[in-house]
C-alpha cells in the first residue's frame, strides 16, 4: 500500500528525514532525484500541521520589505514563477487589491514598495502593478465609500497541503521510502559512524530500526523537541512558535480578485476568494504557548479578523457567517524580535557534527512555503560533503506529478476531461484537474458511467478517487481526504463524512492473512 518500499530493518539510507511537512517532503524529493536513498518518517499525516494551515499563497511577502528582508523577498519573488510553471494544476496567478487607507502608509510609499515588488524578482509571467479608481472598478463595489483609490498587483495561490503530498509522491516515485503515521522515538549516533533510528508505527504500535549516514530534522514546530528529546543534543538555537489563524466565511464579493487590507497595528490581513463559494480571511500573528497540535483560532483572533475586514467592507461578515476556522504554528527562528509579527520568516539551516567521523544532523529552522524548494536545495548543499557522488540541483524545471502541462492549460484540460467523461458535472471536472492535473485520467480510468467509479460520497467524491488517495497519496483517515487532499469537508454533510470514514476504515484495515504471515 502507498508504494512503500520493502526496506528491511538495519538497511542503511543516505539520508533519514524527520518531518512530513513541506520542508521535509521538499528535501526528500530533491535528494531522491539526485540519486540518494531517502527515508522520511512523519508521526501523523503529511502536511498535518503547519504546512496545511498557511494562507495558501506563493508570495514575496510585500510587508517584509518594511523589515528590510530584501534577500528573502527577492528569492520568494523569483520562486513564484518557477513554482507556477512546475504545478499549474495546484497553483495559479491571483491579483490582489490594496486599497489606500488615509492615515496609514502614504500612497507614495505603497507605490515604491510595489515598484520594488514588480522588479526585484525578474517577473515574466505575472502582470505588474496598476492603479485603480475604486469608485469605477468592480473591486470597489464591496468596499466602504471612503476607499477611492487602490493598487492592484500579482501573487499566486497554491493548494498548500497538496503541494506537500505531491512532493512526497514524486520523492517516492524516485525511490524514497515515505512512512506516515511513523514517529521517530529515538535517534543516536552509533560507533560505526551512522545514525540509528528507532521508529514506531503509530497504527500497529510496532517498532523498527533504520540506519542512515545523515539525519535531517524537519520537524517544523517540533524541531526543538527533536533536537532535545529524540537526538538528545543540546543547542543554543531556539525557535519562536507563532500562531497564525484564519477564518472562512460565506462569499463576501463576486469578483475573483483578493484584497490585502492594512491595519492600524501595522499588520495586513488578506480576504481571498476560496473554493468558489467562500472567502478566506487571515492571518494573525500571536506567540503560541503549549503543544503545536493544540493550535486553534481563539475567540480573540476570530474577532481580530472580523474587525480587520469590517474596517473596509460595507457589509462586513459576522461570527454567524463563519463556516470554518483553522490555525497553524509557524516555527520561526528566534532572532530576538520583540513582536511576533517582526520575527524573521527567513529559513536558517544549522549543521550539527560533534566530531570527525560522526554522522551529521541538519536542523531546519523557519522558512515559508514559497521558498521550500530553495530551502531543499540549500539543505542538499549542506549535506553534499557527506553524500559524495550524487547529482546536481534539478528541481527548478521539473513539474510535480500531474503538472506536465502549460501554465495556461487548465481550461483546456477541463474541457478534455469533460469530453472524455461526459458523466462528470462541470464542477467535478474542474476540481479533478485542479487537484490531479493530467493524472485525473489515471483516477477515472476506463469508466463510462458514474456508477463505474464506485460509491459516491457527495460533491463528486467517489470510491475510485478515494482508493487513489489511499494507495497513491498516503490517505488513511477521512480527515486526510476531507481537509488535506481536498477541502470537501466544507461541502459534505455529517452523514456523508461518516459514510466516507466507514469506507476508509474498511479499505485501510490490515489484511489478517498478511498479519498472520508477518507473525
Amino acid at each position: 500500500m502507498n508504494d512503500r518500499q520493502s526496506v528491511p530493518d538495519e538497511a542503511v539510507h543516505d539520508v533519514a528525514i524527520i518531518g512530513g511537512g513541506v520542508n521535509g517532503c521538499g528535501i526528500a524529493r530533491d535528494l531522491a532525484g539526485r540519486g540518494a536513498s531517502v527515508l522520511l518518517c512523519e508521526q501523523g499525516d503529511l502536511a498535518q500541521a503547519t504546512s496545511s494551515a498557511s494562507t495558501k499563497l506563493f508570495h514575496g511577502g510585500l510587508r517584509y520589505l518594511e523589515h528590510y528582508e530584501f534577500r528573502l523577498v527577492r528569492e520568494a519573488l523569483v520562486e513564484r514563477e518557477t513554482l507556477l510553471r512546475a504545478m499549474p494544476h495546484i497553483s495559479w496567478p491571483l491579483r490582489f487589491v490594496l486599497p489606500h487607507h488615509e492615515g496609514l502608509r502614504p500612497a507614495w510609499l505603497l507605490r515604491l514598495g510595489l515598484f520594488l515588488y514588480d522588479h526585484l524578482g525578474g517577473r515574466e509571467i505575472l502582470p505588474g502593478t496598476r492603479t485603480l479608481d475604486l469608485r469605477m472598478d468592480d473591486a470597489g463595489a464591496p468596499l466602504k465609500a471612503q476607499f477611492r483609490k487602490g493598487f492592484e498587483y500579482s501573487d499566486c495561490w497554491v493548494e498548500d497541503s497538496r503541494l506537500v503530498v505531491l512532493n512526497a509522491r514524486d520523492a517516492a516515485d524516485r525511490g524514497a521510502d515515505i512512512r506516515t503515521r511513523t514517529r521517530c522515538e529515538n535517534a543516536t549516533r552509533d560507533t560505526d559512524g551512522l545514525w540509528r533510528l528507532s521508529l514506531r508505527d503509530m497504527r500497529g504500535d510496532t517498532v523498527s530500526t533504520a540506519r542512515a549516514r545523515t539525519l535531517v530534522n524537519a520537524g517544523g514546530p517540533w524541531v526543538q523537541d527533536v533536537i532535545l528529546n529524540r537526538t538528545h543534543r543540546d543547542s543554543a538555537d531556539r525557535i519562536r512558535l507563532v500562531r497564525g489563524s484564519h477564518i472562512v466565511t460565506r462569499r463576501l464579493f463576486t469578483h475573483d480578485r483578493a484584497y490585502i487590507f492594512q491595519q492600524t497595528d501595522g499588520r495586513i490581513v488578506f480576504a481571498i476568494p476560496y473554493e468558489g463559494d467562500f472567502t478566506l480571511i487571515g492571518t494573525t500573528d500571536a506567540d503560541h504557548q503549549g503543544p503545536p497540535s493544540e493550535a486553534v483560532c481563539t475567540p480573540e483572533e476570530r474577532d481580530y479578523l472580523l474587525n480587520a475586514v469590517a474596517g473596509y467592507f460595507e457589509q462586513p461578515p459576522t461570527a454567524a457567517d463563519i463556516v470554518w476556522t483553522y490555525s497553524g504554528v509557524r516555527p520561526l527562528f528566534d532572532d530576538g524580535a520583540s513582536a511576533a509579527a517582526e520575527a524573521t520568516r527567513d529559513y536558517v539551516l544549522k549543521l550539527d557534527r560533534p566530531g570527525e567521523g560522526e554522522p551529521p544532523l541538519l536542523n531546519i529552522f523557519g522558512g515559508k512555503i514559497t521558498t521550500y524548494r530553495r530551502l531543499a536545495e540549500a539543505a542538499a548543499a549542506k549535506l553534499a560533503p557527506f553524500l559524495p557522488g550524487h547529482g546536481a540541483a534539478w528541481t527548478a524545471g521539473a513539474p510535480l506529478p500531474g503538472g506536465d502541462f502549460p501554465v495556461d492549460g487548465v481550461a483546456d484540460l477541463v474541457r478534455r476531461l469533460a469530453g472524455d467523461y461526459p458523466f462528470l458535472d462541470p464542477a467535478t471536472a474542474k476540481r479533478l484537474i485542479r487537484a490531479y492535473g493530467t493524472q485525473a485520467w489515471d483516477i477515472l480510468g476506463t469508466a463510462r458511467a458514474a456508477e463505474e467509479l464506485g460509491e459516491a460520497f457527495g460533491a463528486g467524491l467517489t470510491a475510485a478517487e478515494v482508493r487513489w488517495l489511499i494507495t497513491r497519496e498516503w490517505a488513511v483517515e477521512a480527515e486526510d481526504v476531507l481537509w488535506r487532499r481536498s477541502k470537501l469537508g466544507l461541502r459534505l454533510s455529517d452523514s456523508q463524512k461518516e459514510r466516507l470514514a466507514r469506507f476508509m476504515r474498511a479499505e485501510t484495515a490490515p489484511d489478517p492473512i498478511e498479519e498472520e504471515t508477518a507473525q
